[in-house]
């Protein structure tokens, strides 16, 4: 009988150690898991405040127009030397990037990367400006010039190397995630593909 109890008594006490062990590791694991998942997001958030490049383009070309006065009897000239040296930056808000995080699976996934901004300032100078009675500078002529200096400029980042330098940044920062997730035992994917290596993350294609 006493040793019934006792047998009955050491199972009760089993269980309950038992059950008080499984719901503190399970609080534990859940409390590790709600810490691992501000921190990454913290993380993103600090990457969306950073990447801009920057680089500097200068453009010389002659702008001229003409009008035909008096029944095209006569034509109005005027010209000018146009110099013209930008800053130009290529940003990525990142506070546009679409994220999930996957908390079952510690899986944080990158669905999009926003599309890059290119900013650009340009700094206009003139020279040898010759203009006639009739045909003289305007608004609609500096804003003109403005515009076909920014359509210049653009053309000549596309061509440059800026592009691709901003996009290594922007991947060097976002490398910065996959390490924290590494260590973290989280797995980063961009879309469907999981990123094994800082190098693959650096590599990706948009």
């Amino acid at each position: 009988m006493y040793m019934n109890r006792f047998i009955f008594g050491f199972l009760a006490a089993f269980l309950i150690s038992g059950s008080i062990w499984l719901l503190w590791n399970k609080k534990e694991n859940k409390e590790e898991i709600r810490e691992n998942t501000a921190l990454i997001q913290q993380q993103i958030e600090q990457v969306g405040k950073l990447i801009v490049s920057e680089g500097y383009f200068s453009q010389v070309f002659t702008f001229k127009n003409s009008q035909n006065l008096f029944l095209n009897l006569f034509t109005s000239d005027k010209r000018a030397l146009v110099v013209a040296n930008a800053k130009v930056t290529v940003e990525y808000d990142l506070r546009q990037l679409e994220t999930e995080l996957d908390v079952e699976n510690k899986t944080v996934i990158l669905k999009s990367i926003p599309e890059p901004v290119i900013n650009i300032y340009p700094d206009i100078e003139y020279y040898d400006v010759t203009q006639d009675y009739f045909n003289k500078f305007g608004a609609a002529d500096y804003n003109k010039i403005k515009n076909s200096v920014n359509a210049r400029i653009r053309e000549k980042v596309n061509q440059s190397n800026l592009m691709d330098n901003s996009r290594e940044r922007l991947m060097a920062e976002l490398a910065n995630v996959f390490v924290l997730t590494k260590s973290l035992g989280w797995t980063l994917q961009y879309k469907e593909i999981i990123i094994d290596s800082e190098e693959q993350m650096k590599n990706l294609k948009r």
